[in-house]
């Protein structure tokens, strides 16, 4: 007996063998976009989680680094140190991201007077430490667009992204010397801990770049300039206020959400 199979299953068949041939072909070329800085987000990230790592100059500028620097084996270079920074960026515009940011930048290192020593002839040795940590809120404007819309669900990032911000907030200091010093008046040398630390109202402008490497992950680099000046405690008495400002350089990883 001949079975006869109707056109409409035929053609039902065929339909379904070529949606599935199309998932086949489709998954794993998805697979390979999210992969690549060429993939999609399913929709334009709201923010960013960034970390970056590198060398915060300090420019020292204050009469009490020329003092320190005058009478101790330290130099203005000395007041610099590596410096870790995180920032939490939370988009409001196609180009625009309001930034929280936080960094860390301290140093330690010993020295002893230049022109003076102890009864003995022996070195008058201290260590002095200077840490800044500023915290700050900064408006992030792309220069160029960070990436584009496929249809109404998909996001494109763009492969380079370079920015600009200005930002404002407050930096805790600290500048901290241990060890042995001199009376200038006797030249006695006596045992002594120095120590002053507080909050100083600050400025940041920044210049950077983003560069995708993943719909979701992205290498940063960013230099970022802080203007601040902070008060002295009575152990520094007679100093005017000390120089917080710098020039930092860091590069790290951005993980978009």
């Amino acid at each position: 007996m001949n079975h006869i199979i109707p056109v409409g299953s035929r053609r039902m068949h065929a339909a379904r063998f070529c949606s599935a041939l199309m998932l086949t072909v489709a998954l794993p070329a998805a697979s390979r976009a999210q992969s690549t800085g060429d993939g999609f987000l399913f929709g334009a990230p709201s923010g960013s989680l960034t970390i970056r790592g590198g060398y915060a100059n300090a420019s020292a500028g204050s009469d009490l680094f020329a003092f320190t620097t005058n009478q101790l084996t330290l130099n203005h270079r000395d007041f610099s140190s590596p410096t870790l920074d995180v920032d939490l960026a939370l988009r409001t515009g196609s180009r625009t991201d309001v930034v929280f940011g936080g960094s860390f930048a301290g140093i330690s290192k010993g020295s002893v007077f230049r022109h003076f020593v102890d009864q003995n002839n022996a070195e008058v040795r201290q260590t002095t430490t200077f840490q800044r940590v500023p915290l700050t809120v900064s408006v992030r404007r792309y220069l160029t667009s960070r990436g584009r819309s496929v249809g109404n669900f998909a996001w494109v990032p763009a492969r380079f992204a370079p920015y600009v911000g200005l930002g404002g907030g407050a930096t805790w200091y600290r500048f901290h010397q241990s060890g042995d010093f001199i009376d200038f008046k006797t030249n006695n040398i006596f045992p002594s801990t120095l120590e002053s630390s507080g909050w100083a109202p600050t400025a940041r402008g920044m210049a950077g770049a983003e560069y995708t490497i993943s719909p979701r992950l992205a290498l940063t680099g960013q230099e970022t300039y802080t203007w601040a000046k902070g008060g002295l405690s009575n152990d520094f008495s007679g100093f005017n206020r000390i120089d917080l400002s710098g020039l930092s350089t860091t590069f790290g990883l951005s993980v978009r959400f």
